[in-house]
């Protein structure tokens, strides 16, 4: 019984031990109610551990049950699906591909990989191989075998993601940069797809190639402080407290509160209630006088857009107004709402739409204004010469309370949600009841989700990292009712074919978040697929912990900085402060705070070796004396790791404005909500206008050309 229940699990994709990214590799196992419970989440049925042969019996024929899966995906170079049939069958065997609805002449092969007698009947599995050449691209199968015709998808994947011209002779560098963190003489007291553009103009002035930004996409209308952009409630629109409104026509400036607008604009850390709500209050009346002329030009592209979006922007629309409707009657989400509600394609939906039309016809509008202010970033980016451009940013999952669960629930996983078990930055692990793909159900789906939300953040952008690149091939669950999960795999060479074939038809090169618990031989195999990986120099240590690596022993396949959004900024780091933030908001007790100052020392003695033997310190700042803990921040030192890392080997590298403009708090603290840390709401301490005249700036921009 032991042998079929971990043959079981594995057949599913669950893990029933593993180790985290500790320095010791403490393994971990899974209790067996935990991995039940998590099989029955996945969509199948085990009452008892002791029906597991019985499930796994079932699971084994299940194959046999079907013609052929809902899709195949494959390299250019091997071409190779399967189909069951009936043996009487094969003689009368032909295959045919269609492309946008045309057929397409294609040569093939086959043979009979597996008979099996079902009752009365012979059935085979026969092995077919495509021999013609074939482009990267979706085709649809059609497999006649007598008179019966089966249908599937066939996607044709590049053995590696697209790779710029400019990667093949030049390093290319740029900046990461979290765009509500941008200040400007003129935003609303929150960075805007204008201040981007400026951005982007500052970026072609000094030769900046790439300009990395947190995901944009759409937030909770109604409670403007969930202000996470990794828990959006759809990844495959904008968040319209980007636009801005004093660029949308129509727009006049007694449309907005000046007050208000003066306090947002002043405040220290970003106020998401004040700002968002000026924004919409101006758009609403916008959009007031933009409906009754539907006969205009502008009208006529809004129609345009909507029509285009379709179903997906529908469903958002829908249920953002259906949210708005809801949350003063019920506590607890779309989960909450009466049944008749929850179900996007229920009649009570479909008389909400009829009798609400222009409140879901306004949400749209945001979305065309949003989507309208971005394109326009793109193209001062392409007009400008950014060789990369916009590096996008895809969440690993979404909030559970979203539109995407909501129209389409079944996808995800039941009652469980995405985090983290313990490592090296987060030895406690990581809870974020983030919404995760069914890994069976998106293959019904034939992947079509995922390639959607792929596409909305491809589209337009030169550079999309995939935050947790890990979840390609697995993601850690934990169910809603427990502080403890397990690994859930997905089927790791499909989403790394679709995840290819993508970034080819949209000209994106693919980066991988891949700081965490990495498994032995996940960075050589997205390498493999042209996926680049992600190098902070917090982490490039030898075993985790002791001389930092010289520049050239980084990774050359990989976008690397000094930290993320996640890490403290350099002058912070320094100082320990987000020890110290830790300790008070109670995550460290006091041995762990003394261990983490012990590490934080040594850390810095390192550091400041490495940086002297690189010989990386400015002529104008020489190193003068340790200035350990106490004794002050060395002056130079932020020029020396701009040096130090910017002259390593990895192919991009991305400066953070923190590091250089010396911030000393956190943008996000893992772990905490806005009720202990102000996470997502930092401003920075310099406006975008003064950066030619800020010194810091000149000086770390010159030592970057210097070395790429």
């Amino acid at each position: 019984m032991a042998d079929s229940w971990d043959t079981l699990l594995a057949k599913i994709g669950i893990a029933k031990t593993f180790s985290d990214a500790a320095q010791n590799h403490k393994v971990y196992t899974v209790d067996d109610e935990t991995l039940r419970q998590m099989i029955n989440y996945l969509g199948f049925k085990l009452k008892d551990k002791n029906e597991s042969e019985r499930l796994l019996q079932k699971i084994e024929d299940r194959r046999w049950q079907y013609v052929l899966e809902p899709i195949y995906v494959v390299r250019t170079g091997k071409k190779v699906f399967d189909a069951v049939i009936k043996a009487e069958k094969t003689d009368s065997l032909s295959l045919q591909l269609n492309l946008n609805g045309k057929p397409i002449k294609v040569d093939y092969t086959w043979h009979i990989a597996e008979t099996k007698q079902i009752g009365r009947n012979e059935y085979v599995r026969v092995q077919l191989e495509i021999t013609s050449e074939l482009a990267p691209q979706y085709y649809d199968i059609e497999l006649k075998a007598g008179e019966n015709v089966s249908r599937s998808v066939l996607a044709v994947t590049p053995d590696k993601c697209y790779v710029p011209e400019v990667l093949h002779h030049k390093k290319p560098w740029g900046f990461a940069v979290q765009l509500y963190s941008l200040t400007s003489a003129r935003n609303w007291g929150v960075g805007d797809f204008t201040d981007l553009q400026n951005f982007a103009l500052m970026c072609a002035k000094v030769g900046a190639d790439v300009i990395g930004v947190n995901p944009l996409n759409v937030l909770f209308h109604d409670y403007p402080e969930n202000a996470s952009p990794y828990s959006s409630i759809s990844r495959l629109f904008l968040n319209p407290i980007y636009i801005d409104v004093e660029k949308v026509a129509g727009y006049k400036p007694q449309y907005v509160d000046e007050k208000a607008l003066a306090a947002a604009r002043s405040a220290k850390d970003i106020d998401y209630t004040t700002v968002y709500n000026l924004k919409i209050k101006a758009l609403q009346k916008i959009f007031d006088n933009f409906i009754i002329k539907p006969q205009s030009k502008e009208y006529q592209k809004f129609a345009k857009y909507c029509a285009r979006a379709g179903a997906d922007l529908d469903n958002l629309a829908t249920f953002q107004a259906l949210y708005s409707e809801q949350k003063d009657k019920v506590y607890g989400g779309w989960n909450a709402w009466p049944k008749e509600l929850q179900n996007p394609h229920s009649s009570a939906v479909a008389e909400f739409k009829k009798s609400h039309q222009k409140e879901i016809l306004f949400f749209k509008f945001l979305q065309y204004v949003a989507d309208t202010q971005l394109q326009n970033v793109y193209q001062i980016i392409e007009e400008n010469g950014l060789s990369i451009g916009l590096y996008r940013d895809l969440p690993v999952g979404l909030c559970k309370d979203s539109a995407e669960l909501w129209a389409d629930n079944d996808l995800f996983i039941k009652n469980c949600g995405a985090g983290a078990p313990p490592d090296v930055f987060f030895p406690t692990g990581q809870k974020w009841c983030l919404g995760a793909f069914n890994p069976y159900r998106l293959k019904e789906a034939t992947y079509r989700p995922f390639i959607k939300i792929l596409r909305a953040a491809m589209q337009g952008a030169g550079a999309l990292r995939i935050d947790h690149v890990m979840s390609l091939m697995r993601l850690y669950i934990i169910p809603d009712a427990s502080e403890d999960g397990t690994y859930v795999y997905y089927n790791f060479d499909d989403m790394l074919g679709i995840v290819a074939l993508e970034s080819y038809l949209n000209k994106c090169m693919v980066v991988g978040e891949s700081i965490g618990n990495v498994p032995d031989g996940f960075i050589d195999k997205i390498h493999e697929r042209g996926i680049y990986s992600l190098s902070v120099l917090w982490a490039e240590r030898w075993n985790g912990c002791g001389d930092f690596k010289a520049p050239f022993d980084f990774a050359p396949s990989a976008f690397c900085s000094v930290g993320t959004h996640d890490m403290a900024p350099l002058k912070m780091r320094w100082f320990g402060y987000d020890i110290e933030t830790m300790y008070k908001l109670k995550m460290l007790d006091d041995a762990e705070r003394q261990n983490q100052y012990k590490g934080r020392e040594d850390e810095r003695k390192r550091l400041l070796g490495a940086l002297d033997w690189a010989g990386v310190w400015p002529a104008d700042k020489p190193r003068q004396g340790d200035c350990l803990y106490g004794e002050g921040y060395p002056q130079g030192i932020m020029e020396a790791v701009e040096a130090y890392v910017s002259s390593s080997c990895s192919i991009v590298y991305l400066a953070q404005l923190e590091d250089i403009f010396g911030v000393e708090v956190l943008q996000n603290l893992p772990g905490t909500d806005r009720d202990k840390h102000p996470n997502w709401r930092r401003k920075l301490p310099v406006k975008i206008e003064d950066y030619g005249q800020n010194e810091d700036f000149v000086h770390a921009v010159a030592i970057i050309k210097k070395y790429r």
